[in-house]
């Protein structure tokens, strides 16, 4: 689609903040209003407007994408996506390991061990560890835990979540980006530890680096886009 526009504002209205081309408030991609509370994150969908050359690359919209998640699927759906949430805990990449007796097993306690741990403590929960694939329940108060603190999340903050918790595969990873002083490049090297082990046995592959570069940036925009929600 070629460019349309000329002008990219930022208004201010009684319901919150939006973005406006020539005058005209951006819609969400399903019609609705684009309205949001905090003007900084306005003020970063302006700039992915402002940013696009003669041609619009949808490509270069993460924080529209993300806002209109937001606004247009998550109020309907918040119990469909605190389910999908629960399901990442049930199968949680950080609590499944390798065999003690596997230099791998060493280093995933080394570098996840850290990360259930502070979730352990933060909630009060028991998060069960398991050797090889068969899985093994966490106990049901654990999941009746996570249930609530996943839910105590405005639309804005789950609809991060929930992109942050896939890109990871893991929950605890999800809960653990959301902190401000989060580490996001730390988190990710934590959830592709068993890619760069195989990496580190076997070499790396171009098209699978340039795979992972593409999902970190989504997940560091992720992080981004729930401090600009709380500015």
């Amino acid at each position: 689609m070629k460019r349309f526009y000329k002008n990219v504002s930022v208004e201010r209205s009684a319901a919150g903040y939006h973005v406006a081309l020539d005058g005209r408030p951006v819609k969400t991609q399903r019609g609705g209003s684009q309205v949001v509370s905090s003007q900084a994150l306005a003020e970063e969908l302006a700039a992915e407007w402002a940013g696009q050359g003669e041609t619009i690359d949808p490509a270069r919209f993460a924080f529209r994408d993300m806002a209109d998640y937001a606004l247009d699927v998550v109020p309907t759906d918040r119990a469909g996506i605190a389910a999908k949430l629960l399901r990442y805990a049930e199968t949680d990449t950080l609590c499944y390991r390798a065999d003690p007796d596997e230099p791998l097993w060493h280093r995933q306690r080394d570098v996840w061990d850290p990360l259930v741990d502070a979730l352990e403590a933060r909630e009060g929960v028991t998060l069960e560890r398991v050797s090889g694939v068969v899985a093994r329940p966490h106990p049901a108060a654990t999941m009746e835990t996570l249930k609530a603190r996943i839910e105590t999340h405005d639309d804005f903050t789950l609809a991060a979540l929930e992109q942050l918790t896939a890109l990871a595969a893991s929950l605890c990873i999800g809960l653990a980006a959301l902190d401000d002083d989060a580490d996001g490049e730390a988190l990710w090297a934590a959830a592709n530890l068993e890619e760069d082990w195989q990496i580190e046995q076997w070499g790396a592959d171009e098209e699978a680096a340039a795979r992972r570069a593409k999902r970190l940036e989504a997940f560091l925009k992720a992080m981004a886009f729930v401090r600009l929600v709380r500015a």
